[in-house]
């Protein structure tokens, strides 16, 4: 061994000791700073991307929020701009989102909640009274006013509503769509419940209307809403080629999953307390900081290190 060799060997173990204690680093381009996200006016959408902003920005992220309806979400990132949805509804959701993610323009990543519900309902009262399903809707057209309540004009519960309407689907083809929102529509209940008056809607799952009124859902949509009156499973969708692009928040994507009494808790919070969703978040993360290990599996900090150290500490969670 020449003496040139030997003298370098110590130097080589230094150096490679001073690599191994280097901290990871994201390895993304300079346009993964900025992460763009889409809501579209509902609770749970905005639920889900507040708790992921709030991580984001832990991580050292620059976040903003765009809202537009359903087909402009899915155009916005097939186009580019935007590069997060996370309220994908499958199946309601498949005869918008299916033909850009089949066509290459958008990305299904992950799964993000299990056993959501989003069908049609009604008050329990009304319940109670025989309807039971969908097929009991046109014989008391009268006590409804021959009206199905959905949410913003464009979604995807609209046009399904619209679709058993143009389909003359359960005797309801004299029927009418009453496109208002998420917050018109829950109005419109309210005021209904407290006269008892009759009203079919559209209900979903998480949502504090399963806890703030006694409804029941309707059977026999299954043909429009999907098996077992609505199931869903919601998706975390993406611009195509983002995850690779940018693959430390890819990661954080895919690990990325909610839980029907987290959104319950969170939704309630925004809802009935009137909290801003960003606020709301942060709140549940310092209550239940646990949910972060699994989130950040893989993760590091923007400019390198520790994720789940950078987050905890950017939310002032102690240990």
């Amino acid at each position: 061994m020449s003496k040139t060799l030997k003298n370098s060997l110590p130097m080589l173990g230094v150096a490679a000791l001073v690599l191994s204690a280097a901290p990871l680093m994201a390895k993304e381009p300079e346009s993964c700073q900025s992460v763009r996200f889409a809501e579209v006016g509902w609770t749970d959408v905005a639920t889900t991307t507040a708790l992921t902003r709030e991580v984001l920005e832990g991580l050292g992220y620059d976040t903003w929020t765009n809202t537009a309806s359903v087909p402009l979400v899915y155009s916005g990132l097939r186009n580019g701009d935007f590069d997060i949805f996370l309220g994908n509804r499958m199946p309601t959701m498949a005869s918008i989102s299916d033909p850009y993610v089949d066509q290459g323009d958008v990305d299904r990543v992950a799964a993000n909640l299990h056993g959501a519900k989003y069908t049609l309902a009604v008050p329990q009262y009304v319940h109670e009274a025989g309807v039971t399903s969908v097929t009991d809707l046109a014989e008391h057209a009268e006590h409804f006013g021959q009206r199905l309540y959905g949410i913003e004009a464009g979604s995807d519960g609209n046009l399904i509503i619209q679709d058993i309407i143009d389909d003359e689907a359960f005797g309801l083809e004299e029927w009418h769509l009453i496109d208002s929102s998420e917050a018109g529509m829950l109005a419109e209940l309210r005021s209904k419940v407290q006269s008892e008056e009759w009203m079919v809607f559209l209900g979903w799952e998480p949502h504090p209307m399963n806890v703030n009124f006694d409804i029941a859902y309707l059977e026999g949509a299954d043909d429009y809403f999907g098996p077992d009156r609505g199931r869903e499973t919601v998706y975390t969708n993406t611009r195509a080629g983002y995850v690779e692009e940018c693959a430390n928040v890819g990661t954080l994507l895919k690990n990325l999953e909610f839980t029907l009494e987290m959104e319950n808790r969170l939704m309630s919070a925004i809802l009935d307390e009137g909290k801003e969703p960003r606020d709301a978040a942060r709140a549940y993360l310092r209550k239940h900081p646990d949910v972060l290990k699994q989130w950040l599996d893989g993760v590091s900090a923007r400019e390198g290190g520790n994720g789940l150290k950078a987050v905890r500490s950017a939310l002032d969670i102690e240990g």
